[in-house]
């Protein structure tokens, strides 16, 4: 489950970057030639509170369409999802547990969800944890991605995606699905314990805004898929720029990803600013 919570952060970077010390969930890209400026938010994609700040809320009254990492409004994103959940090749968790485990993550799988284990016997085990991330909380969930998409839609405007759903996908297939399976065992035996912990910590730096000490934290997580932050943050960083690059020169743009894309010498903060622009922490 711990591999979940990269995912609702973005994986982070391994290095600290001393040039971006500024405690902001919300940046300003300007210069480089744009005609007016765009802004960078760092989200979460679960919470209790997804009540949008002031000046996010100016930020996109300042701005004329939203990007997110998925184009969420999309009819079809979740048949698009939906096909593309299953492990390649014929792997089942079934054939990657024991039959002791297996049992062990049934039982856990069953009462978290009210399914049996058997109906998602071939999902990749990364997306079953997803369909956990409510029970770690103690209140309904919520989404700053939706709170975004409502805001946008009062103003009549558009919502995209910065990459498509086969893209994010892919990421699951490029990480080993017995590391995936391991994680997903350890929050059964331990019942979310420590998940509930780390995501506890995590939502008190991120509503402190404090994305390096957020980077700290994540650095020093033990999951097993924390080698994989090419796969996780680093490729899909460097895929994003030239599309922000193209998306924000057309028009001024909010873009909302994951509060963990932005820091570190990989993160979208730096990466615009060796192309270039001016980001600078909204305070």
């Amino acid at each position: 489950m711990k591999r979940l919570l990269i995912v609702t952060f973005g994986f982070i970077s391994l290095f600290v970057n001393a040039q971006n010390p500024d405690n902001s969930l919300l940046w300003k890209i300007s210069g480089n030639g744009l005609s007016q400026p765009s802004y960078l938010f760092g989200t979460v994609h679960i919470t209790c509170d997804a009540t949008l700040s002031p000046k996010v809320n100016a930020a996109l009254d300042a701005t004329r369409q939203l990007y997110l990492e998925l184009d969420m409004d999309d009819p079809n994103m979740m048949k698009e999802m939906m096909g593309g959940m299953t492990m390649k090749d014929g792997v089942t968790m079934t054939s990657l547990l024991s039959t002791e485990d297996y049992k062990l993550v049934e039982d856990f799988i069953k009462s978290k969800t009210g399914m049996p284990l058997k109906m998602l016997d071939s999902y990749k085990p990364f997306l079953v944890s997803a369909m956990l991330m409510p029970a770690m909380l103690d209140c309904k969930a919520q989404s700053i991605e939706q709170s975004l998409i409502d805001a946008s839609k009062k103003q009549n405007e558009e919502i995209f995606g910065l990459e498509t759903v086969q893209e994010q996908l892919h990421v699951f297939d490029a990480i080993p699905y017995k590391e995936q399976m391991e994680d997903l065992l350890a929050s059964a035996k331990d019942d979310m314990a420590n998940d509930r912990a780390e995501y506890n910590k995590m939502m008190e730096l991120y509503n402190a805004q404090k994305l390096n000490e957020l980077m700290a934290f994540m650095k020093s997580s033990k999951n097993k898929t924390a080698s994989h932050d090419d796969v996780l943050l680093i490729n899909r960083n460097k895929n994003w720029i030239p599309r922000i690059e193209k998306i924000a020169k057309e028009k001024p743009t909010l873009f909302g990803v994951g509060a963990g894309h932005l820091g570190g010498e990989n993160g979208v903060i730096m990466l615009l600013r060796k192309k270039g622009y001016k980001v600078e922490a909204v305070k």
